[in-house]
């Protein structure tokens, strides 16, 4: 089912955006809110989950207890980039691993819940070798937008979107830090994560199977986690298959003064899915989608000269995508 935009349809693009707002919403609902029936939800979603395109990811919201989050940027030889990448997004505390630029450099991200794992995973557990040339890391001071709020992908109104509207923590952030008094996340709740990595879909019977809890405690801990804002559920989906096929990675060193406004205009351009206050020697992240190399090239000339308080800019577009929010992505066939 293509169009003219990507390898989705109309139907397709509003589905993944209803799964956007709430990634376990009842394919009935959906199907409401769209106007097809209920199989129809289903069966797009299952054709598109399993050709790869679509999946629905549940993750720990680091953010929400107090977690350390990084961007880390390796330059390497050519012949090493590859197995790097792969090594690092194998690890569980990365996510959105790239092959940038002409495939010698590096990006992901990567949480650490202390500062303690935070400089082991700087000093002791990032690739050590002759053919990593540079490692850089960068610390996540603030984010102004993040992938899930990418209005990219967007063709519900308002009115549509409003019934769909999952659990969570309120709207103005306020309170405990982990959104809800009482709750933490322990040894106990790995087994229900890494389930819902797999497949944030998952059914009650699926988790219960995996945790050894009943199908109630289930019921109940993915509740509590979504009030606190500790679980939240990703849609993984490549942009090209939304027909953005020109992603790149923007470094830019930002006047002091005049950063939260930059930061806050970028995260207002439909092309932008994350905007980041960083550490080192740029000061400001950000992960643009277009939908062309022309797109890109209009989008940096354009509405990125536009803004003068950014002193410099390093582009680097992404090659290859080696993992987004879920799991390792398999290889594209030769």
């Amino acid at each position: 089912m293509k169009t003219g935009t990507g390898i989705l349809d109309e139907v397709d693009h509003r589905l993944v955006h209803a799964l956007r707002i709430d990634g376990r919403a009842p394919f009935r609902l959906i199907g409401e809110v769209l106007g097809v029936s209920e199989s129809t939800v289903a069966r797009r979603y299952r054709r598109l989950r399993s050709a790869g395109t679509l999946r629905v990811v549940g993750t720990l919201n680091g953010a929400r207890l107090g977690h350390h989050a990084w961007t880390i940027r390796l330059q390497c030889t050519p012949d090493a980039a590859g197995p790097i990448a792969t090594a690092l997004a194998a690890r569980a505390d990365t996510s959105y691993v790239y092959l940038l630029s002409g495939g010698t450099e590096i990006s992901c991200s990567a949480r650490t819940p202390t500062a303690d794992e935070s400089e082991a995973l700087l000093l002791h557990k990032l690739p050590r070798t002759a053919r990593v040339t540079s490692v850089s890391a960068h610390l996540l001071l603030d984010h102004y937008a993040l992938p899930n709020d990418w209005t990219g992908p967007a063709r519900l109104t308002p009115e549509q979107t409003a019934p769909l509207a999952p659990p969570g923590p309120t709207a103005d952030g306020t309170g405990d830090p982990a959104g809800e008094a009482g709750v933490s996340v322990g040894p106990d709740d790995r087994p229900l994560f890494d389930a819902l990595a797999q497949d944030g879909r998952a059914g009650h019977p699926e988790l219960a199977a995996a945790t050894g809890w009943s199908e109630s405690t289930v019921r109940r801990r993915v509740a509590a986690l979504r009030r606190a804002g500790v679980l939240t559920f990703l849609v993984d989906v490549p942009p090209a298959a939304l027909g953005f096929r020109a992603e790149a990675r923007l470094w830019m060193s930002v006047r002091p003064s005049r950063l939260a406004a930059v930061a806050s205009a970028m995260a207002e351009h439909p092309e932008v899915s994350l905007v980041a206050l960083t550490t080192g020697p740029t000061n400001l992240l950000a992960a643009v989608n277009c939908r062309d190399s022309v797109d890109l090239a209009r989008y940096l000339t354009e509405r990125i000269a536009a803004l003068d308080a950014i002193r410099s800019i390093e582009t680097a577009p992404v090659i290859r995508t080696v993992k987004r929010a879920g799991a390792l992505l398999p290889r594209p066939a030769r």
